[in-house]
């Protein structure tokens, strides 16, 4: 197919980046990677990646480049370093960032892109780990719309939905959105688990009760198990969980939305972030919330 001969750069191959470019990979697109630490990269080059030395020679060396990144900060080094992404942009070439950012940084990259004559889509997924690896994220896309059209096929390979929200910043802020409520929601589970627990009710009848009714949702399912355990192998770092509920209660702040749930949410993710838990998963929550 005509699809076969479009380059994808893949920048940032970390718990989100690995799964995502593999399966680019396996759909045999032809893809590029760079990451800072360059040993990520070997296993992508052993399933049939190209490795190159800077953000910079991904997007020479791509028609379309996808960037995973873990935060603005690094998101706009990035994009905005010595042999970075804007610097080597050009007409005819493209730039995904799928990274979780802020919007004014969003905005920043994708006006800096589109100035150099590139094509800018922002698009931070809904989904850890395990959707990243099985290909089932959920895309929230913003910004050229042809654009969207035209990734459509790789947006496909690495996810099972995708949704277009207009401007560039729409996506930015319907992940934050959707993070706040999850952390809320995980703040809400933990502390039924630590009330079960000090009542002296055994917490898998818990998870049962909820299973079966009106708020059964996958989250709970996926992590009760572990977390009644005390045990929170990482599929969304809990440093990372709490940098999304501190931008979107900025959001709140600046849009006067009074968000009060999110806020206490946001202490407990904190306070774990002090006791230590920065890098285990967000679930890591409870250990923290403990009678």
């Amino acid at each position: 197919t005509s699809e076969t001969m479009v380059t994808y750069g893949f920048i940032g191959i970390g718990i989100m980046g690995r799964g995502m470019a593999l399966n680019l990979i396996k759909k045999e697109f032809k893809v590029v990677v760079w990451n800072r630490t360059p040993e990520k990269c070997e296993e992508l080059v052993k399933a049939g990646a190209t490795s190159v030395s800077t953000p910079g020679d991904v997007i020479k060396n791509a028609d379309i480049t996808f960037a995973c990144l873990a935060d603005p900060e690094i998101a706009l080094s990035v994009a905005f370093g010595p042999d970075g992404v804007v610097q080597a942009m050009g007409a005819g070439k493209s730039y995904v960032d799928c990274s979780t950012v802020d919007e004014e940084t969003s905005i920043k990259v994708g006006e800096a892109v589109t100035k150099a004559g590139g094509r800018f889509l922002e698009a931070p997924v809904s989904g850890s780990k395990g959707p990243a690896e099985q290909g089932t994220l959920i895309f929230l896309a913003a910004g050229d719309e042809a654009l969207f059209k035209e990734v459509t096929p790789a947006l496909e390979a690495m996810g099972k939905k995708s949704v277009y929200l207009g401007a560039t910043g729409g996506g930015a802020r319907m992940k934050l959105i959707v993070n706040m409520v999850m952390g809320s929601m995980m703040n809400a589970f933990a502390e039924g688990i630590s009330l079960c627990e000090a009542s002296d009710i055994d917490t898998t009848a818990l998870l049962d009760v909820l299973d079966n009714g009106a708020m059964a949702n996958p989250m709970f399912k996926l992590k009760g198990p572990a977390m009644t355990k005390g045990e929170y192998p990482t599929a969304f770092p809990l440093k990372h969980q709490q940098k999304d509920m501190r931008l979107a209660l900025a959001l709140g702040d600046k849009l006067a939305v009074s968000m009060p749930v999110a806020a206490a949410a946001n202490e407990s993710f904190k306070k774990a972030r002090g006791a230590g838990k920065a890098d285990a998963d967000f679930s890591a929550v409870l250990s923290v919330l403990k009678k």
